[in-house]
């Protein structure tokens, strides 16, 4: 790790969960910060969170005593909060807001970020959102935290480029390594109290919160561009639960596919029909060409080469997989009600 500017010591708290925790939890113990103790998910939580980091063994490294905690707002976890009389809390990969008696615990307030150029893509799972919508650029925003959701002072912003190639995994990386860099530089003014802070504008006219993502929001409708199936597959690969088709009634997941170039191809076959393999991987049609799927699996299972998988599992030219609803589509995209209820 790279020393951050010396500024004078405090004591912090960190809570966090997944990927983006690490490298922020690395500029502090990194720090001439006290870092009092680390505040993660117990194993049960930790099981159904995608993109899960266990960060006791970073924590253990510098003696930072860890507790796993499944609500870091109940009146016991802010009453232990309480009592290690922190300057600062930083939260970094975490999920839920923090309660405003949480908040009104450190002297110098809670900080956290959120992956994008607030106020734009406020609400849940910008980057995967970001990616399959086909956007080319995000974020990151270093915050206060207040009680409502992504609305707190901002107090830096970096953007991040999202490359054609680049997966959710990538992105979540840049983003982390770029609240990294603003954290190193913030962080003796924060301790200090004088940080810089200017309030969020209320964003486009209209802008809604990006809507939570569920697993079975994975489904993929053949009958979009290749680029955009290609977005979808990158968007939603590892660590998160995948996109996915049905050829009949087996459930297949798709973790990967070849950037398809600028200029698609005539349709050749039906939105979903197998076209054949190919050495890096079994071709599929889309609404205005076919798109190369190069990593696939059956549900449950780890992801391996397309062709290899398809083969073994007996995939034929001329397959077809199973066309989505329009309104199933709809849905998936943010764009309608859950069609099946929510069930």
């Amino acid at each position: 790790m790279t020393a951050m500017p010396r500024g004078g010591g405090g004591r912090v708290i960190f809570i966090g969960a997944v990927h983006e925790a690490v490298p922020a939890l690395g500029v502090l113990l990194d720090s001439t910060a006290e870092v009092v103790e680390v505040i993660t998910l117990p194993p049960e939580r930790a099981a159904t969170t995608a993109g899960f980091i266990d960060l006791e063994p970073l924590a253990a490294r510098f003696g930072v005593p860890v507790r796993r905690c499944a609500d870091v707002n109940s009146a016991g976890s802010v009453g232990r909060i309480r009592a290690l009389r922190p300057d600062l809390v930083v939260a970094a990969g975490w999920t839920r807001l923090l309660s405003p008696e949480l908040l009104a615990v450190p002297r110098r307030g809670c900080v956290g970020f959120h992956a994008s150029m607030l106020p734009r893509n406020r609400g849940r799972a910008p980057v995967n959102w970001a990616i399959l919508r086909g956007e080319t650029t995000t974020g990151n925003t270093l915050m206060y935290l207040s009680a409502d959701a992504d609305a707190g002072d901002i107090i830096d912003q970096r953007p991040v480029r999202i490359g054609p190639g680049d997966t959710c995994a990538t992105v979540y990386a840049k983003v982390g390594a770029a609240g990294a860099a603003m954290l190193r530089q913030h962080l003796p003014a924060l301790l200090r109290g004088t940080a810089p802070r200017r309030p969020q504008d209320n964003g486009p006219p209209g802008q809604a919160m990006l809507p939570k993502r569920t697993p079975a929001m994975g489904i993929t409708d053949w009958n979009r561009p290749a680029r955009a199936v290609h977005d979808w597959i990158r968007a939603l690969t590892q660590p998160y639960p995948g996109a996915f088709t049905f050829l009949g009634d087996r459930k297949v997941m798709l973790w990967a596919s070849a950037v398809p170039p600028r200029r698609p191809g005539r349709p050749s076959a039906g939105p979903g029909q197998v076209l054949g393999y190919e050495a890096e991987g079994v071709r599929v049609g889309t609404a205005d060409g076919s798109l190369l799927v190069t990593a696939m699996s059956d549900t449950g299972e780890q992801p391996e080469p397309a062709a290899d998988w398809a083969r073994r599992a007996g995939v034929r030219a001329g397959d077809k997989f199973r066309p989505v609803p329009p309104a199933t589509a709809r849905w998936a995209l943010g764009l309608g009600p859950d069609p099946a209820g929510g069930r």
